[in-house]
Parts: structure tokens; sequence; C-alpha cells
């Protein structure tokens, strides 16, 4: 059923609508800076989405128009991350969010108009895909604090972007607009900022439309192949494609495709 999810703080927003889980960051007047109890409660609402049939892919934005996510609050850095020990402590408590996108079987979509910073480009790179309205910047601003940005979070850039864009991006801490961030890989597609949201829905509508199992096993598939061939696991690989052969859906597929009509997905 669609409709709202309550969550612990309106600074996060989430929502099921048409086959979209929607997770909109709320917090405007920082523009949508993340802090933790932000970062808890987007990464429940994920969780609820992961394991809800009804949602089929799930979209990540920012409330307000001017910014996706800007970074993490700095204003809790004195007390969340002022020295090392507290940096950890920090990162395992934020991290989850990231894990939550990252780990998701379903089409994650970043949708940015505006900022695009930091801990916020990090959100968007775990994403599977992004899209930008026009106007939006993106940077990663460490070399201007004197941090270090998470392996992690390092990588997920340098997957999209390669390892000398991903330098000059860290580098120089510069400001990246939309159309060079298109040309580098950065975002997939970039669009007026007026039509970035209904063109998001309108790609959501196709994938939601497609076979849900057979979009597992191709997100599986290429995660898996894109890691090092010594960690990648065949075995799970093979057993996704036995269970689309084996479903429901897929004699659905044949059905539908001999009657010419639109097939009925149940995800089994």
């Amino acid at each position: 059923m669609d409709g709202d999810i309550t969550l612990k703080t309106e600074k996060i927003k989430a929502r099921k609508e048409a086959g979209i889980g929607w997770v909109v960051f709320n917090n405007p007047e920082k523009h949508n800076a993340l802090g933790l109890e932000m970062s808890e409660a987007a990464t429940a609402a994920l969780d609820s989405f992961a394991t809800d049939p009804e949602v089929r892919v799930v979209v990540l934005t920012g409330a307000g128009g001017k910014a996706f996510v800007s970074g993490a609050d700095i204003s809790e850095f004195e007390k969340t991350r002022s020295n090392a020990a507290q940096a950890e402590r920090y990162s395992e408590r934020s991290g989850g969010l990231y894990g939550a996108i990252r780990e998701m079987a379903k089409p994650t979509i970043a949708m940015i108009q505006g900022y695009c910073m930091g801990g916020g480009l990090a959100l968007a790179a775990a994403c599977d895909l992004r899209f930008a309205g026009e106007g939006s910047q993106f940077a990663i601003p460490a070399a201007k604090l004197s941090i270090a940005y998470r392996p992690d979070f390092v990588g997920w850039v340098v997957d999209l972007v390669g390892p000398s864009r991903a330098k000059d991006i860290l580098f120089s801490a510069r400001r990246i607009q939309a159309d060079e961030a298109l040309a580098m890989g950065l975002v997939n597609r970039v669009v007026p900022a007026a039509e970035l949201e209904a063109m998001t829905k309108e790609y959501c509508a196709t994938v939601a439309g497609n076979a849900p199992l057979s979009i597992r096993a191709s997100k599986l598939t290429i995660n898996e192949l894109a890691k090092p061939e010594r960690e990648q696991d065949g075995d799970k690989i093979q057993r996704l494609a036995k269970e689309c052969f084996d479903s429901e859906d897929f004699k659905e597929g044949r059905t539908a495709f001999m009657e010419k009509r639109k097939p009925v997905w149940k995800g089994r």
C-alpha cells in the first residue's frame, strides 16, 4: 500500500508510491547536511524498502531544491568527530546508511538537484544510478578540512570516474558542474531541473514494470564482476540465475509473450 513511513525524525521523509520507495533528506535549512539522527532514520527507511515486495526501485533525494546532501553536518563535528577515536565511532554509526544502499538488492537511484558534496557525493556514488538537474554541483572538500575519506567512499568514486579524475576531485576539492560530471561519468543523466522528477519517475516506472528477479540477478552479477576475480562469488551468480529460470515469473513472462499481453510479476 502506498503512503508515508513513520520515522524517528522529520529530517528524513520516506514514502512508497507506485512501486518506488522514496527517501528524502529533509534538512533544507542546512542544505540537507547529514547528521547522525538522519543517517539512522534513512537506514531504517531503506531496510523497510529492502524487504517490501511492493517496492521495486528506491530513490534518494533532497528537499528544498537547493541540495541533494551537502555533506556531513559540520556543527556536530566538535562533539562527534573532534579526534581520530571519535571519528571512528562516528563512522561506525553513520556507516549503516551507506551499507544499506550498497547491499540493497533492488535498484537505487540518487536524484540530485543542487549541492552534492562530501558525504552526499559518497551517498550518490553508493547508488546504482545518478540523475542530476542542470545547475547541480559536486565536490569532495576533504582537502579543505584536513580529513581523509573512508577508502570505500573513495573507491566508489574511483569506480565511476577512474583514478586520475578521482585524484583531481580530491586534490583540488573544486566544484564540478553538472555537465562536467556527466562527461566524466560521475552521473548518468543531466536534464533541466524542472524535468528531473518527472524523468526519474518515468525511468522508475520502466524499471518497476520489468521482472524483479531478473533485475536482482543482473545487479548482483554486475557488482560481482566489478570485483577482483578471486573475490567474485560465482556460485551466488549461478544460484540467482537458476532461481530466475525456476520461478513463476519466468513462466509468466513466457505466457504473456505468447498471449501478447503485459506480464504480471510476483517476484517469485
